[in-house]
């Protein structure tokens, strides 16, 4: 096929969603920040002007990364993500601190936060290692290797601290499970969760003792099966051993407001003036709009600012007040409708790599996306997860854009190349 002919075979439903979700975002940036000394719709002094030049730096972005043959980045994936290693090695010498966060480079006026663009890397670098000849996914030294793909960049993250953006590299569990990694990885993960959090809402003692009681029924049920008791004492004794130590790691390791926002999710604590305020006046914008929305422009909760920082993780929370309930499910039918696209076309690769960063790329969005709403809504702690191409800010905006994009270039050329 010529070159001049290569861009029909994009997945335009893929970019016709994008854009929709972009420009829709725009709209909700633009009521979230708008004031008495706003200038027009370009006025890029505002906070709305700014995310204006952001999408159309974007689009510059689209047509460079659509431009790269694929090939590279399955050639260079491993260089690109010791590149972006660095660029996070890097902000502990030269990166600026913003609320006890050091995240972001700062060159004048205009900062970029590499972790943003990093969770690309990182699946450009698992779909090359999981697509080489020689891994199996079910042997345990590579899966011992793909897993410290992913522990160096989040413990890197950790360290800054942002143990919010550390919380999505859990999502490449989901592209590893389809390359063959044992279901028992996703059951281990789902059953240190709810110890985790069950812990914290009732007492270590309890929650041991349930998890004594739990093992004694399944190992009675399979008696006849003559299971092997060691096993069953040796998983119970673990779970016990991580329920006490969940104090603390929850008293140490995680900050004071993390400890405030998980304790006021499990109803420990009510504190709708202080810590828990976003949240509150977040769910009172979403309960105002009702079905049909106040109208764009027109919340009385997002243009009295009752939520702070409306523009960046709660900006859901205008869609809910001046959308509504039906505006609400049309924006979480495009992020379904774009994950569920990008899966489809994930499953249609002819190589592995393709595959493997396709998946990569649905399981960010979806992590990013669900728990984004549910924070904001407040079925979740507030953990400063930005909402895929809504939320304000230049680094998220094009870190997703490059995210999508490098799959879309993938999946073109898995027509061209056949």
């Amino acid at each position: 096929m010529s070159g001049g002919r290569s861009y029909l075979q994009f997945d335009w439903l893929t970019i016709f969603i994008y854009i929709a979700l972009v420009s829709m975002g725009w709209m909700n940036i633009y009521s979230a920040s708008l004031n008495d000394t706003a200038n027009g719709y370009f006025d890029f002094t505002q906070i709305y002007g700014k995310q204006m030049m952001w999408i159309g730096l974007s689009f510059v972005l689209i047509i460079f990364v659509l431009a790269i043959d694929s090939k590279f980045y399955e050639r260079f994936a491993s260089v690109i993500y010791l590149v972006s290693l660095l660029s996070l090695v890097g902000l502990f010498v030269f990166g600026r601190t913003i609320a006890g966060t050091t995240a972001w480079y700062d060159f004048g006026g205009f900062s970029i936060q590499p972790s943003e663009f990093v969770k690309a890397t990182t699946a450009l670098a698992l779909a090359k290692y999981v697509s080489d000849i020689q891994t199996n996914m079910q042997e345990f030294k590579h899966q011992i290797f793909a897993f410290l793909i992913l522990a160096i960049p989040s413990i890197l993250i950790l360290l800054q601290p942002d143990p919010g953006s550390v919380l999505v590299y859990a999502a490449f569990i989901f592209p590893l499970y389809r390359e063959g990694l044992h279901g028992i990885y996703l059951l281990l993960g789902l059953f240190i969760t709810i110890l985790f959090v069950a812990t914290l809402a009732f007492h270590a003692f309890w929650v041991s003792l349930g998890v004594i009681i739990i093992a004694s029924l399944i190992f009675l049920r399979n008696r006849k099966k003559r299971p092997n008791i060691l096993k069953y004492v040796f998983i119970a004794i673990s779970a016990i051993i991580f329920t006490f130590s969940v104090d603390y790691i929850f008293e140490n390791v995680f900050k004071q407001h993390h400890r405030d926002r998980f304790n006021i999710v499990l109803g420990k604590e009510v504190d709708a003036r202080g810590i828990g305020y976003n949240t509150n006046q977040s769910e009172i914008a979403i309960s105002n709009g009702g079905w049909f929305g106040k109208g764009w422009t027109q919340g009385t909760q997002t243009k009295g600012n009752f939520v702070p920082e409306q523009h960046t993780d709660y900006i859901f929370s205008t869609v809910g007040e001046e959308w509504g309930f039906i505006g609400s499910m049309v924006v979480v039918l495009l992020f379904v409708g774009l994950i569920t696209r990008v899966l489809y076309r994930a499953e249609k690769q002819k190589n592995q790599f393709g595959r493997v960063y396709g998946y990569s790329v649905a399981a960010i969005l979806f992590v990013h996306f669900f728990v984004n709403i549910g924070m904001v809504t407040g079925i979740f702690p507030t953990v400063g997860i930005p909402l895929p191409f809504f939320s304000y800010g230049g680094s998220a905006l094009w870190g997703f854009t490059i995210l999508l994009f490098i799959f879309v270039k993938l999946d073109a050329s898995n027509y061209r190349y056949t």
